[in-house]
Order: C-alpha cells, then sequence, then structure tokens
C-alpha cells in the first residue's frame, strides 16, 4: 500500500511538469531555488531524502518532519549573498499526536539602492535619494508518519518579491513523500515544490518556479547508532525553468557529534561544488547543531552559509 501511494504520487508529479513547454528563463520567484541551509547547501542541496533535517525539513522536503521525535525544533540560518545581498531564514516545527506542524520564512534582503534619474546633459544622471528590495517566502507545514518507514508532508507558502513601490505575490504549494524501503538503509524520496499558477508584475505575467525533484539516500557505512557513520545521496532535479540536473552529496560523521559533508552539482551553468561541516555538542537532553557550508558559484564567487538548529521544551 506504501509503494503504492508512494509511485501514484510520482506519476501525478511527472504529469504536472509534463504540462510545461517553453523553460530557460521563464519563471520568477527565483530566489525560492536557493539552497537555505548550510547542511543542504554543503550537500549541494540534495537532502529530500534525509529524515533528520528536524524544522529545516520545511524547505527540503515536508515529508521528512514526520520522522522529528523532539516535540519543539527552532533552526535560524544565514548567509551574505552575492552583491551585497542578504540571505535570513528561519524554521519552527511542533509535533503533536496529530503529526508535525512546520513553519519557515525564507528571506532576501537586497539593501538600499540609490535612486537616480537622467539630468538634461547626455549620458549624466543624479541620484535622489534610495529604494529598497526584498523577496519573501512564509509556508506553513504539516507532516504525519502513516507508519514508522513511511511519511508524507506539504506545504502552503505566501511568497512576495517587492521593488520600490511595485511588487508581485502568490500562493505555492509543496508537497513530498519519504519511504524507507526496507533494503538496508536505502530510503526514496520525491518532492515537488514551488506548484501554482501563474502571477503577475505590472503587465508582465510570468510562470513559478515549480520543480520535481527525486532522491535516494543510505548508510554505505555504519548507521545513526554507530560510532562513524558514512551517507550518500543522490538526487535528479527536472525544473520547468531549465535542464534536468542531478546532485550528488557525501555526509560523514563521527558519534554523531562532529560532521563533515560535500557535494557537487551536475548540468548547472556555474554551482559546482560544495562541502561544509557539523557539530552537535549533545547538551544534556536539548540538541543543538551547529552548521557551516562553502558552495561555490563559479564567476560569482563564493557563499558560507550559517544554521543553529535548537530543540526546546
Amino acid at each position: 500500500m506504501k509503494l503504492k501511494i508512494f509511485i501514484t504520487f510520482l506519476v501525478c508529479s511527472m504529469f504536472i511538469q509534463a504540462q510545461e513547454f517553453k523553460k530557460t528563463g521563464t519563471a520568477g520567484f527565483v530566489f525560492l531555488e536557493i539552497p537555505v541551509t548550510a547542511r543542504s547547501a554543503g550537500l549541494g542541496d540534495a537532502s529530500i531524502a534525509l529524515a533528520d533535517m528536524n524544522s529545516d525539513g520545511v524547505f527540503s522536503n515536508p515529508a521528512s518532519l514526520g520522522f522529528i521525535n523532539q516535540k519543539n525544533m527552532l533552526s535560524v540560518s544565514y548567509a551574505p549573498w552575492i552583491a551585497d545581498i542578504k540571505h535570513y531564514a528561519a524554521s519552527y516545527s511542533y509535533t503533536n499526536p496529530l503529526g508535525v506542524v512546520g513553519l519557515g520564512v525564507n528571506y532576501m534582503d537586497y539593501g538600499s539602492i540609490p535612486r537616480t534619474y537622467k539630468t538634461g546633459a547626455q549620458d549624466v544622471y543624479k541620484v535622489d535619494g534610495t529604494f529598497s528590495a526584498y523577496d519573501i517566502a512564509i509556508g506553513l507545514s504539516y507532516s504525519k508518519m502513516l507508519t514508522d518507514k513511511f511519511s508524507f508532508g506539504a506545504t502552503v507558502k505566501y511568497v512576495k518579491e517587492a521593488i520600490d513601490v511595485y511588487s508581485a505575490s502568490n500562493v505555492l504549494f509543496d508537497g513530498g513523500v519519504l519511504y524507507y524501503t526496507g533494503l538496508g538503509s536505502l530510503r526514496i524520496a520525491a518532492d515537488i515544490q514551488n506548484f501554482g499558477v501563474d502571477a503577475k508584475f505590472i503587465n508582465e505575467t510570468f510562470r513559478m518556479p515549480s520543480v520535481l525533484k527525486l532522491g535516494a539516500a543510505a548508510e554505505v557505512l555504519g548507521s545513526f547508532d554507530s560510532e562513524y557513520r558514512v551517507t550518500a545521496m543522490v538526487e535528479a532535479l527536472h525544473p520547468n525553468d531549465g535542464n534536468e540536473r542531478m546532485i550528488v552529496g557525501l555526509e560523514t560523521c563521527w558519534n554523531n557529534m562532529f560532521t563533515l559533508r560535500g557535494g557537487y552539482k551536475f548540468y548547472y551553468d556555474e554551482e559546482t561544488y560544495s562541502f561544509g561541516v557539523g557539530v552537535n555538542p549533545q547538551f544534556a537532553s536539548y540538541p543543538v547543531n551547529v552548521d557551516f557550508s562553502f558552495s561555490n558559484y563559479g564567476r560569482l564567487g563564493n557563499i558560507v552559509r550559517f544554521t543553529l538548529q535548537l530543540g526546546l521544551l
């Protein structure tokens, strides 16, 4: 029964994606395609098949929320983005008998930009104050474990892009499943993100950056209870605004306290390798995770991310 649900989800997702036509450069709200957390970024963003993302599952695969065993989880992330843009994110999850509820906020701050106007002289401009620009996505997620091996999740999110007095907004949906196959530690996952109707900015209509992701992960050495653990993951992406892509990631952990991770992206224009480190001091019964990541964006430079994750009462 669980396998039938999983296959049905894949078929429906691929059917939705098959309705798309023209691709490259046709979608808006592209900030939604940027990795949000340091752990995901360190793995190249190959994280939909990971069941231990905690509250940050709202950004990768909402189905992973169903595997949280802590009642309250909180996470905050920060990255100084390209061209002095600031990238902030926060997530929270609450586990109750009916399932897990999550809240996620993803915010891009473009700062203050000089407002210029052309004077009478040729090619001469003057500054007349400043204006600001930002992107924001606020999502509410729900996930439920149907068995100890299968979970589903869904997210509804409000997204908005604004520059000066102009803006565009929309309501989008994410949906995912995560399934432990029983073949060792192998789990497979599927996730469709940013699905919604077209939006309009001033007089221009544009599509949403919807993407179908299929992923798998497994411990190739040890298990979560072992002193040493090595987890490998692979992810295939089918975006509606570009060509198909693939990501591979590897995570090595010692005593669930110190983690090294790396990832590589295939068929991307500028993004290539990434790596990161995570520390879990294991203070009493309150989980604390600190993650850093480094991502190479080719000619655009390098991005460093930081995430702090806390377990609460």
